[in-house]
Formats: structure tokens, sequence, C-alpha cells
């Protein structure tokens, strides 16, 4: 596995004698994730999803009708995602334009991935946009920017066949290690990317970078998955505070219009 060399001559140590990291995380640990749905209140559906430093913000438009009759599709919905990152993301402080190869490619990624859990053949004949902004980068961003289009496609109210999840596993020391942060990242050792639909128990997709023989892809494998499904319970509980979040405010909404025209009707429960 490649070592980082400092300019000092000495190589760096992602996994310290105590087995903790450059972050002081343990090996098989993520970082601390956060997540909020309805953060653009002019979308469709917009989600915020942290991931330690690394923060991405998702926005849907849509359903919609094609904006271009040649490219409807007769038999499912039409989905077109864009992810930018602010030129304030990273440590660089450079624009990057639209044709980026990185966001390119993180942008067909991320379209794939949502194609595969919503149930586009129920939303044939339109199109749905997604907007993805990276507002700081510091590792992830690939997990962070699929989690906050999922959460996003959930609060717009689109049908999906089940949620999803993705999160990254890498190794490097000798070690395996969950949710890489943006040093362990350029530590030049092999990096698997996995999304995940918990329900189905499917993987939808993978992406590795660097070489890697099978006996540490597997070992990587299994530790991104696991990662993908400690994103998922944080994501799965979060929906559902605030699906309990939106029906208190439907509540509300009616006893104020019953009070205002002076019916009495009696409310309604939700079973959870």
């Amino acid at each position: 596995v490649p070592q980082a060399v400092l300019r000092s001559g000495r190589v760096m140590e992602y996994v310290s004698l105590e087995g903790l990291r450059l972050d002081g995380r343990r090996p098989k640990e993520t970082r601390r994730m956060r997540c909020e749905l309805t953060a653009l209140p002019g979308s469709n559906g917009s989600a915020v999803f942290e991931l330690g430093n690394t923060k991405v913000l998702a926005a849907v438009h849509g359903p919609h009708e094609c904006r271009r009759p040649s490219e409807r599709l007769e038999d499912r919905l039409l989905v077109k995602c864009e992810v930018s990152m602010a030129a304030f993301s990273t440590g660089e402080r450079r624009r990057r334009t639209k044709g980026d190869r990185r966001t390119n490619e993180l942008s067909t990624f991320v379209r794939r991935c949502i194609e595969t859990c919503i149930s586009a053949e129920l939303l044939a004949r339109s199109q749905l946009d997604v907007s993805i902004q990276v507002l700081q980068a510091d590792g992830g961003v690939r997990a962070a920017a699929v989690n906050a289009a999922v959460l996003a496609i959930v609060d717009a109210g689109i049908p999906m066949q089940d949620t999803m999840a993705c999160c990254s596993a890498g190794y490097l020391d000798d070690t395996p290690l969950l949710d890489l942060n943006y040093m362990e990242e350029g530590g030049g050792g092999p990096e698997v990317h996995v999304a995940y639909m918990p329900q189905m128990d499917r993987v939808v997709a993978i992406v590795t970078e660097n070489k890697a023989t099978v006996d540490v892809f597997e070992r990587a494998h299994e530790l991104a998955l696991d990662g993908c499904r400690v994103a998922s319970k944080l994501m799965r509980e979060r929906m559902i505070e605030h699906a309990k979040h939106l029906w208190a405010m439907r509540q509300v909404t009616l006893r104020v219009s019953d009070d205002e025209t002076g019916d009495e009707t009696k409310p309604i429960s939700m079973e959870t």
C-alpha cells in the first residue's frame, strides 16, 4: 500500500500505535453525521447532509414536463443531476467550471444511484432535476452527495422503491479504515465507495479507486457496507422525525381552519 511522504522525508502514519487515526477516530468509526430536510423552502424538496467537516446541499425540482421534447422518455422518468463545488469548499479556493472532470463523474454517479432507487416508471414522460452544491469538502463528498440527494427526493415526495445510503472505506497502514477524510483519501491507498439499499439488502453501486488485492477489497467492501447501515439508520430516524413534524403542523392547520368555520371534526391519529 502506498504511503504518503512528508516534506521532511518522514512517512506519514495514518494509524498510531494506540490504534487512533489522524482525527482521533478508531479505524471502524464514522465521523459525526447530521442531516436536515426542507433546507430550501423554495424547492420541491431539499436536504443538507453533513459528514464531519464535509457539508452538501441538495435540491430537487419536479417532476415537471420535459424542457426538451426530444429527451422525453415514454416509459420512465428522466433524471438530470448537476453537482457543483463552491469555490470555498476546499483549501484551494479556486472556481470549478461545469466541465470539470471530477464534478461530471460525481454527477453521473449520483444520477445512476437515484435512477435505481426511485420508481421511475410511475412518473413517465416527465423530468426531475437534482442540483447538488458541495459547501465544504473534507473527504467523503461522494457519499454525502448521494445521501443528501436521497433525502431531498424523500422530502419532495417522489415514490421510491427503497431508501439508499452511501459510505466509503479504505486501506492504509495495513488497516481497513471506515469513512475516509481528506487527508486519508490523499494517502494513495485503495478506496471503496458503496451505495446500498437497506430494506432490499441490495448493493446498488461500487466505485473503487487505486489498485487493491481481492482480500483488501473484500475487507474494505464489508466495512463500507457497515457504514452504509449506520448512515441509513440515521437518515431513517431523521425522516420519521420530519414526517411527524409535518403531521403535527397539518393537525394545527386543520384545527385553525375548523375554529374559523365553526366545524367540529374529530382529529385524525397517525400510527407509526
